[in-house]
């Protein structure tokens, strides 16, 4: 997307974004809720209106500056909130309600993937809208799979720390909880330094290889 200009990255970026942040947080509250906790529900965040959901340092003037000076987009919006003691069976449905998250931005990857693959299609056939298709295709794919690999990672408040620490047995759990008051201060220095960008760019190419390989491109 180098050939892109500034403002038309915005224009391609946009939507996938504000769909992928809207799905994965009202995914996170629409589990939470089949499990015993309204919380996210009563407070409207049950929904895929994407001004519940938007954080205006992180989901807009954060990816905004990144997209400007790199080609790494990085972000958050704002956590749905989820009462651990409304659960059922608050340890392994905390691990459910955490890949919830990561789990619609795979689906997600895959729907934008089939997306791509029409564009293509369409292209061949000089139908006009196609290039659009592509472009927001390929975007799609590659804002979900960062969504998906970055929340993967075992660092509290991400939902992969959520999952460890659903696993671990409790006292140990409470220990590695105590890292979450830090947990975005350690991700900005690790995206400051680079070191972010070096654990997740393997992992979120991979993926979007494969993405490429099934949908035959």
């Amino acid at each position: 997307m180098e050939n892109l200009s500034f403002i038309q990255k915005i224009v391609v970026f946009a939507p996938p974004v504000l769909l992928a942040i809207t799905v994965h947080e009202a995914a996170h509250g629409f589990v939470a809720s089949k499990l015993g906790d309204p919380t996210a529900k009563m407070l409207g965040r049950v929904t895929l209106n994407p001004i519940k959901h938007i954080d205006p340092i992180g989901t807009i003037l954060l990816p905004l500056l990144m997209m400007w000076q790199t080609s790494f987009l990085f972000g958050w919006a704002k956590p749905v909130p989820v009462t651990w003691s409304n659960l059922k069976n608050p340890r392994k449905d905390m691990v459910l309600v955490a890949l919830a998250g990561p789990g619609s931005n795979l689906i997600m990857a895959i729907c934008w993937a089939i997306i791509l693959k029409i564009g293509l299609l369409l292209g061949n056939e000089q139908v006009w809208g196609a290039e659009p298709l592509v472009w927001m295709g390929s975007a799609g794919i590659y804002i979900n799979s960062i969504l998906m690999v970055l929340n993967l990672l075992p660092l509290p408040p991400l939902d992969g720390g959520r999952v460890v620490a659903g696993l671990l047995p409790g006292p140990w759990a409470w220990k590695f909880n105590k890292i979450e008051p830090y947990g975005l201060f350690v991700l900005l220095a690790l995206l400051v330094t680079g070191v972010l960008q070096s654990i997740v760019s393997g992992p979120i190419n991979g993926f979007g290889r494969l993405l490429h390989y099934l949908i035959g491109i």
